[in-house]
């Protein structure tokens, strides 16, 4: 299938999705948004993919949506045009970028390569891990735009770093450097620039080596958790539990513990 302004690729039962307009830092343009969801919907539904990267191509990783292209008054879809925006125009919430990777089952790690500022920023936060090259920079500019965080931001950041400081964050707009923004706890590892992909690949492969219908069940409920009571939590996570007992892949590991060896898991 071909995605608009993106590369999809699959090696290793990992899928990596890379935002590619570097000439313009990988701003997200109307017709990356559809291209996005889609290919993350392929790439939860394939079942040989068992992990995702998220990356950009170039020296950014996303500078949020292409203002740019909204304040072309040429452009009929622009906000300075005779539309609303291509952005805004005909929005359907259920197949918004933010919504579909937060359903995504398969864990996914960003590979922040660069600069995530606005939008860019919250798909970054939306993803379950984040490796951020010692280069990288997030910018929660939104309330320098005359925006908010619309994509998750005002979701997110509470639950990540807590009501204070995601306060002070978004409020002031300010840009974090990635140490920073590992001390916050946006930021699982800062890790040398050059050893972005290898880094974030190694983590991706040591989570393929596990039973993919467990680690996709323990992303449901962790997501679940975060909307329920502990005693509900625990409830849905029995009901889970019944199918994996009767997965080959319980069989597989059960069989691989006791004869001291690897386990080798299928998704079945």
């Amino acid at each position: 299938m071909t995605y608009h302004d993106l590369l999809y690729d699959v090696s290793d039962n990992i899928a990596t999705i890379t935002l590619n307009r570097p000439e313009r830092l990988n701003a997200i343009s109307g017709g990356m948004l559809a291209s996005f969801s889609d290919a993350f919907r392929d790439a939860d539904h394939d079942r040989h993919v068992r992990a995702i990267i998220l990356t950009g191509a170039g020296k950014g990783f996303c500078a949020g949506l292409d203002l740019k292209e909204q304040g072309d008054a040429s452009n009929p879809n622009s906000v300075n045009g005779s539309g609303v925006g291509s952005m805004t125009a005909k929005f359907d919430i259920a197949n918004a970028p933010p919504i579909v990777l937060h359903q995504t089952d398969k864990p996914v790690i960003c590979a922040l390569n660069g600069a995530a500022a606005g939008y860019g920023l919250d798909l970054a936060l939306g993803c379950d891990i984040v490796i951020a090259a010692d280069t990288a920079k997030l910018a929660a500019v939104f309330t320098k735009r005359g925006v908010l965080p619309e994509s998750g931001g005002t979701w997110l950041l509470p639950r990540l770093i807590g009501w204070s400081k995601a306060c002070e964050l978004a409020f002031t707009g300010r840009t974090l450097t990635a140490a920073q923004g590992q001390e916050l706890g946006l930021v699982s590892r800062v890790v040398p620039a050059a050893d972005l992909t290898t880094e974030t690949r190694a983590l991706a492969a040591e989570i393929c080596a596990n039973a993919p219908l467990a680690v996709q069940a323990t992303k449901r409920m962790m997501r679940l958790s975060l909307d329920e009571t502990f005693e509900a939590n625990v409830h849905h996570v029995f009901l889970q539990l019944l199918p994996l007992f009767r997965s080959q892949d319980f069989t597989e590991g059960v069989k691989a513990f006791l004869e001291k060896r690897t386990p080798h898991f299928e998704g079945r």
